[in-house]
């Protein structure tokens, strides 16, 4: 199984050159979008999968993401529109879920899998959570399994570490890894992945799984505009050395590369805090985003996510609505220029504003 690696510029070079006369102006109207763009795939590891995936950690979060089971209808029709416009990759984990709607995620996806009967077509990238009583490979092996139950799978596309325990547990991390290369071998998953791994334990694993035959297919890293810090530089360098996708998740940060909030105006929940506490900041970069959207006849989160294609990454932004897959799609089909490259990451740099980190990404 070897792993392809493709530059942004043989990234991008594969594609029809762009043309925004092809699609419409505003992200709303109408669907499908002409083939010419969704149904073009990229590789990461033994798979193909669509340039943008989706996000769901707010299918069955309760207390960040304000979910009801009420929602799952909706949520069926999200899911529906994203696959027949081409979007093949969704990210989940056997985490997601608040209290007894632990593993609803991954409950969901598997029955809208199932009602749709795409499941060839489909590539689930799940995480399993490096919990403390998770303390030996064949524990690792069994929480695959569940997933695999939950989801009525025979086999995950990407099974993934969902963070590290280097920092404070490093006796369990050579376990979990061990079991990452165990799921692998018994054809559970297609492929493994990590999550939240700073640069120093990326390459470490890296080294370790391919020492055991076992290609490290695919990097999860919060990274946008409002996270890109010398880490995240330094992660996106390396998957690009060693053949590693690099997937993107939070790229909208959030929501607040959204557009949609000001310091007078914020989200429900606990995410209000931290808006509070970062949004006074980002008035240039939100500035740029707003001037780019409106010259590319964009919303502000097409331009963001964008970004994220531009540097070669896989966004896998959230979504609950039909709304947001319609939105979404509109980042595809067509690239930032140079100018506005670099235009963004100079906004960027004059925001003081800048998103937390993951508490568990290691160095």
């Amino acid at each position: 199984m070897a792993i392809s690696t493709l530059s942004p510029t043989a990234y991008f070079s594969s594609f029809s050159p762009s043309n925004d006369s092809l699609i419409s102006s505003s992200p709303f109207k109408p669907f499908k979008l002409p083939t010419l763009w969704p149904w073009q795939k990229v590789k990461m590891g033994p798979l193909t999968v669509s340039p943008m995936g989706f996000g769901t950690w707010a299918w069955g979060n309760q207390l960040l993401w304000g979910y009801q089971e009420s929602m799952d209808s909706d949520l069926q029709r999200t899911f529906n529109l994203a696959v027949e416009n081409g979007i093949n990759l969704f990210d989940t984990a056997d985490s997601y879920g608040t209290g007894r709607l632990n593993g609803q995620s991954e409950k969901l996806l598997g029955k809208f899998i199932r009602q749709k009967q795409i499941q060839d077509n489909i590539v689930i990238a799940t995480k399993f959570a490096a919990y403390p009583w998770r303390l030996t490979p064949g524990q690792f092996v069994n929480a695959c399994k569940s997933s695999l139950d939950r989801m009525q799978l025979e086999q995950i596309g990407i099974g993934q570490l969902h963070w590290s325990t280097a920092n404070y547990a490093p006796l369990q991390e050579l376990a979990l890894w061990d079991g990452l290369v165990a799921m692998y071998e018994k054809g559970l998953v297609r492929a493994v992945g990590v999550s939240n791994y700073g640069p120093k334990q990326l390459v470490k694993i890296h080294d370790y799984l391919k020492a055991r035959g076992v290609p490290l297919c695919s990097a999860q890293v919060q990274f946008s505009l409002l996270s890109k810090g010398e880490d995240q530089i330094e992660i996106k360098n390396i998957c690009g050395s060693l053949g590693i996708r690099l997937i993107s998740y939070s790229p909208l940060g959030l929501g607040m590369l959204t557009g949609k909030y000001t310091p007078s105006k914020l989200p429900r929940g606990p995410r209000a805090l931290l808006f509070r506490q970062i949004l006074p900041g980002l008035e240039p970069l939100l500035n740029s985003l707003r001037e780019i959207a409106q010259k590319r006849r964009k919303t502000i989160p097409q331009v963001a996510i964008n970004w994220c294609i531009c540097q070669g990454t896989i966004p896998i932004p959230g979504v609950k609505t039909v709304k947001q897959v319609e939105e979404n799609l509109g980042a595809l089909g067509w690239r930032l220029s140079s100018d506005e490259l670099l235009q963004l990451e100079d906004a960027a740099r004059e925001s003081p504003g800048k998103m937390i980190q993951n508490i568990f990404q290691t160095r």
